[in-house]
């Protein structure tokens, strides 16, 4: 590719962080608290607050599922974050995570008309952290845990998914795992090769990919023809360094079975597909490694800000498919296709957890939907504006959580679509008519 390319390519994907410097400090922040039932005359205020409210809550006292009825818990999420691993920036604090917490917030009222609650925690400590979520359980439908550092994230994670009767789910593990699934899907079926037969190298061992080993294996892949890198090189029986990291050491007892040693470069050779979620590049995946896959090679390099490899070097170095966590460039393998509708069919059928095979249940759809749409190098995912997505995934993950018998409220397939689509219709529809009438101010 000439330099010259090769530059203006590189200037397009910084402007969006320039913008971003630029916009939060504009709108000082991108959510607010809004009203959702009416205001008639100051009298109302008499209903909504005392004495009237007393009469809902004595009703919930005798019962507390009314709790359900009478409040907006049934379609509330808490966002629960220390800042330990936020994006690809590692431990920026609570303060400095809230930003993407608040965009976070965003996306689950815009695609999926969730009402979202950003909460910084000043605190590392693990037992903390689960007992803040335990404490606060009650206002909330569901808790979504997010950039929280592994190792610790999975304890947190499993504990409170043993403990609460909501839905708590890490969005960095299944969340990522579940669209990346969706998207390897239909890459294979575009370069004509089997999923289950596929051999992968996962680039990086964080909570993303150690998830994905797990559900790559449920989702029918054979493990055995996995391969994982870590930060030391790839990861096999011969590490010692491994054995007092139950996490990592389970990779090693399940997967490499040829015991491939070395490090990414290694990793890659004659491999089908590279899912890289590591650390911000460029440079940390090099073109010359990817010609040494196998034929039609996929490589997918979500690191976020910036992808392992540009996907413009992925491609000139024979890459049939690439995908990123990017929203700027083609095949956006980011969770924000996943959570959003996932969640919406959780609450509407009020799971009370989220299971793996809810997730493989969006998964399924989220591929579905894209090969419905037709296929392309360019599009093996939908891409954030298929508004109708979120629906058929809501329906989806509902009817597997009944399927499984963790729904509390049972539902035809078609009531959870078309109660999603309204939903979700009303959230764009109020902040298109926010913007339209002034109160959403144009942007500079």
């Amino acid at each position: 590719m000439p330099e010259k390319n090769r530059s203006e390519l590189e200037k397009a994907a910084q402007k969006p962080g320039e913008d971003a410097l630029k916009l939060h400090p504009f709108y000082k922040g991108k959510i607010e608290t809004m009203l959702k039932c009416s205001v008639r005359s100051f009298d109302d205020f008499a209903i909504w607050y005392s004495p009237g409210v007393a009469a809902p809550c004595k009703d919930i006292s005798i019962n507390k599922e009314k709790v359900f009825e009478h409040t907006n818990r049934g379609n509330s999420i808490a966002i629960v974050s220390d800042g330990t691993r936020v994006l690809g920036l590692g431990d920026i604090g609570p303060e400095a995570g809230l930003p993407v917490m608040e965009g976070k917030a965003l996306l689950f009222k815009y695609l999926g008309g969730v009402d979202a609650v950003p909460i910084m925690l000043d605190t590392k400590d693990k037992d903390e952290i689960v007992r803040f979520c335990k404490v606060i359980a009650p206002t909330f439908g569901g808790i979504n845990l997010e950039d929280i550092a592994s190792p610790k994230c999975f304890d947190i994670l499993s504990e409170l998914q043993q403990t609460l009767p909501i839905p708590v789910w890490h969005d960095d593990q299944q969340g990522t795992a579940l669209v990346v699934i969706a998207g390897m899907i239909n890459a294979a079926k575009f370069v004509n090769k089997r999923f289950n037969t596929l051999k992968i190298s996962l680039i990086g061992s964080g909570a993303a990919n150690v998830a994905l080993v797990r559900l790559l294996a449920k989702a029918g892949v054979d493990i055995n023809n996995i391969v994982v890198v870590d930060s030391r090189g790839i990861i096999n029986l011969n590490r010692e360094d491994l054995k007092n990291n139950p996490v990592k050491w389970n990779i090693a007892q399940t997967t490499n079975k040829s015991q491939i040693t070395g490090g990414i470069k290694e990793s890659l050779q004659d491999v089908d597909a590279c899912i890289a979620l590591s650390k911000p590049g460029p440079g940390v995946i090099e073109g010359s490694w990817i010609k040494e896959m196998s034929d039609s090679p996929i490589v997918f390099a979500c690191a976020n800000p910036v992808p392992e490899i540009w996907p413009w070097d992925a491609k000139s170095a024979g890459a049939a498919i690439v995908a990123t966590g990017r929203s700027d460039f083609p095949n956006q393998v980011n969770n924000s296709l996943g959570f959003p509708g996932l969640f919406r069919g959780a609450l509407d059928v009020r799971a009370l957890k989220l299971t793996d095979g809810m997730c493989l249940a969006a998964a399924s759809e989220i591929a579905s939907y894209a090969e419905k749409t037709g296929l392309s190098e360019t599009h093996i995912v939908p891409t954030m504006d298929a508004l109708e997505l979120f629906a058929h995934e809501a329906a989806a993950v509902a009817m597997k959580a009944i399927e499984e018998g963790v729904a509390q409220i049972k539902l035809d397939k078609s009531e959870v679509y078309e109660n999603a689509l309204e939903v979700i219709k009303r959230s764009r529809n109020i902040t298109r008519n926010q913007m339209d009438s002034g109160f959403i101010k144009p942007a500079p």
